[in-house]
C-alpha cells in the first residue's frame, strides 16, 4: 500500500464532483483475483460533463487509468499511482435502434448479449461468454467462442486526455488479436455494434451453449483472472503451458488452475506477486520446452512492492 502522497498537489486542485471521488481506495474489491494496493485517487463520475471536467484540470503528467469489473485485470500490491476511473451508470445504458446496439463502456457485455436476445438481434451472444465491459472489449478486442469486437463494431466513441469526443470507425478503432490502436490515454465512452434479425429463442439456446461451454471448460465461481495468456498464432496457449508440465502448479496463494491451465487462480491468500511471478514461471518453462514466448493477456497495473 502507498503511504506517500507524491500528487498531493493535483489532488488538492480538483474540483468538486457530481460523482465520487476517494483517495488511497483500496482495488482489490473491484478486482476478480481480489487482490493488490490502492489506488491513489478512484473518481467514479456521475457524467459524462463530470468527467470532462476532472479531465480539463488533470495534469497531463498524472496517469489516468480506466478499469471496469476487474474481470481481466491484476492490481499489483503496491497500488496504482494517479487516478483510476470507474464508468458505471449512465456509462452504462444500453439502445437498440433496428439493428444496431449502442452499448456504454460500462456495460457488462453479458447484459449487452441479453438485451440482443430480447431484441431479437443474433451475433452478439458470444459477449454473454466474454466476463468484462464494453469499454475494456473494445480496448483489447475481446472475444469469444469464434466473434469478436472486431467482427460486430461498428463505430466507438471515446473521449482523450484533454476532454475531446472523437468518434471512430473500424480504420481508427485498428483492432488486432486482443489489441486496439487507440491510444491507451483515451477513455471508451460507449460502443455501437452490429446485430442481425434472428430469433430471441434460437439466440437464447445459442448463449446456453455457450454458458454451458464455459462451466465444462474453465473455473468459474473462484478468484480468477480469466484466460491469462493470449493464444499464439496458430496455437493454444493451454497447449503449450500443459506440455511445459505446468497444470496445478502453485507460488504461493497462487496456482495453475487444474481444470484450465491457461487460468491462473487465488486459493484464498495469494498476493498479486504470487500470481504475477506464477505467471512468469510459467511463461519461462514455456519458453524453455517450446520456444514460443507467452504474452500476458491479463492487464498488470501498478507497483510492485
Amino acid at each position: 500500500m502507498m503511504t506517500a502522497r507524491k500528487y498531493s498537489d493535483w489532488r488538492d486542485a480538483l474540483p468538486e464532483v457530481q460523482g465520487r471521488m476517494s483517495f488511497d481506495a483500496p482495488m482489490a474489491p473491484f478486482t476478480w483475483f481480489r487482490v493488490g494496493g490502492n489506488a491513489e485517487a478512484m473518481f467514479r463520475p456521475a457524467d459524462l460533463d463530470d468527467l470532462i471536467a476532472v479531465l480539463e484540470v488533470l495534469p497531463a503528467d498524472v496517469p489516468v487509468t480506466v478499469v471496469g469489473v476487474g474481470s481481466n485485470l491484476l492490481v499489483r500490491d503496491g497500488g496504482v499511482p494517479g487516478m483510476v476511473i470507474r464508468l458505471a451508470g449512465p456509462f452504462a445504458t444500453i439502445d437498440v435502434a433496428g439493428d444496431i446496439i449502442t452499448a456504454g463502456a460500462g456495460a457488462l457485455d453479458l447484459t449487452v448479449a441479453r438485451v440482443a436476445e430480447e431484441a431479437g438481434l443474433a451475433g452478439l451472444e458470444f459477449l454473454s461468454g466474454v466476463p468484462g465491459t464494453i469499454g475494456g472489449g473494445l480496448r483489447m478486442n475481446a472475444g469469444a467462442f469464434g466473434t469478436e469486437m472486431k467482427d460486430v463494431t461498428v463505430s466507438a466513441q471515446a473521449l482523450d486526455r484533454a476532454g475531446n469526443l472523437h468518434i471512430l470507425g473500424p480504420e481508427e478503432l485498428g483492432f488486432t488479436y486482443r489489441r486496439s490502436a487507440v491510444p491507451e490515454g483515451w477513455i471508451f465512452l460507449s460502443a455501437s455494434l452490429q446485430g442481425r434479425a434472428g430469433k430471441p429463442a434460437e439466440i437464447g439456446q445459442r448463449m446456453a451453449e455457450i454458458a454451458k461451454a464455459r462451466e465444462d471448460s474453465q473455473p468459474v465461481k473462484v478468484r480468477t483472472g480469466g484466460s491469462t495468456f493470449a493464444n499464439p498464432e496458430g496455437m493454444s496457449a493451454w497447449k503449450l503451458i500443459d506440455a511445459a508440465g505446468c497444470r496445478g502448479l502453485v507460488m504461493g496463494g497462487a496456482q495453475v488452475s487444474e481444470k484450465h491451465c491457461n487460468f491462473l487462480l487465488n486459493t484464498g491468500d495469494a498476493t498479486a506477486a504470487d500470481i504475477e511471478d506464477l505467471g512468469e514461471e510459467v511463461r519461462r518453462r514455456v519458453l524453455e520446452t517450446s520456444g514460443v514466448d507467452l504474452h500476458w493477456e491479463i492487464r498488470r497495473i501498478g507497483v510492485r512492492t
